[in-house]
């Protein structure tokens, strides 16, 4: 579980939390020169403060975030075969393709898979992206997802009690299916935690591939209107929804 702090740090980790690449990719950035801190070719171990320094990749600034800065909420509707990054090294499409009219700096909270969709939310403040993300705070994530074959009720009621990945079982999850087509299911799960391309993995474990995979809620928030690649600002109703939730809503 990512969580958030503007402070000094790794430089790797950085890349990682503010949704750039992963970990990985970032010391793979550095080792190539391609990531600058304040002007200064970067070396692996380096630490900084991405409020206060000024990092780029391959020449794009990537922080200088100021203090001050207004607080922005936005909901995006990303469209299946975009990476949830503002940079990819690889010249996939990235989230921030879509932020043209977004005067901020603004990284996503969590992730969605490159071949999901759905309801995705960005912010520039790190308080409210860690408390969305802790696992303690059980924010309630919901998916519509097609799978390949008839789903048996049996399958339902094992994705309900939790499936064991890796020697770890997944938390309870709310299943029902929505809709049984000739060679297809649909169906709605509710999450309360996040791994890594969890539901696919559920869904492998019982023998059933992911055709569709959309996120359509968080915590009662949803897309609505909202069209694939369109991004808006919450509401003040649909922000208090969601930090009301975490704890940061005090009345």
């Amino acid at each position: 579980m990512v969580l958030f702090s503007f402070m000094e740090k790794r430089l790797q980790k950085i890349l990682s939390e503010i949704g750039i690449t992963s970990r990985r990719k970032a010391e793979e950035l550095i080792l190539d020169g391609k990531v600058t801190v304040n002007g200064r070719i970067a070396t692996i171990g380096i630490k900084a403060d991405p409020e206060k320094d000024y990092i780029r990749v391959d020449g794009k600034l990537i922080t200088g975030f100021k203090r001050d800065i207004r607080k922005v909420y936005l909901i995006f509707n990303k469209p299946r075969g975009v990476v949830t990054t503002l940079f990819d090294p690889e010249g996939r499409p990235t989230v921030k393709d879509f932020l043209k009219g977004v005067k901020y700096r603004v990284f996503p909270v969590g992730r969605l898979d490159y071949d999901s969709e759905g309801l995705l939310l960005l912010t520039n403040d790190g308080d409210f992206a860690n408390a969305v993300m802790h696992p303690s705070k059980k924010i309630s994530k919901t998916y519509l997802v097609k799978v390949k074959d008839i789903i048996e009720e049996r399958n339902i009621k094992k994705l309900q009690r939790g499936i064991r990945l890796e020697n770890v079982k997944t938390q309870p999850a709310r299943v029902r299916k929505v809709k049984e087509l000739d060679k297809n299911s649909w169906i709605e799960m509710t999450l309360f935690e996040g791994r890594k391309r969890q539901i696919r993995r559920m869904m492998e474990s019982i023998g059933h591939t992911v055709i569709v995979l959309r996120r359509i809620s968080i915590n009662g928030l949803r897309l609505k209107d909202l069209r694939e690649g369109e991004v808006r600002h919450l509401t003040p109703d649909e922000l208090k929804l969601i930090k009301k939730e975490t704890g940061l809503y005090d009345s």
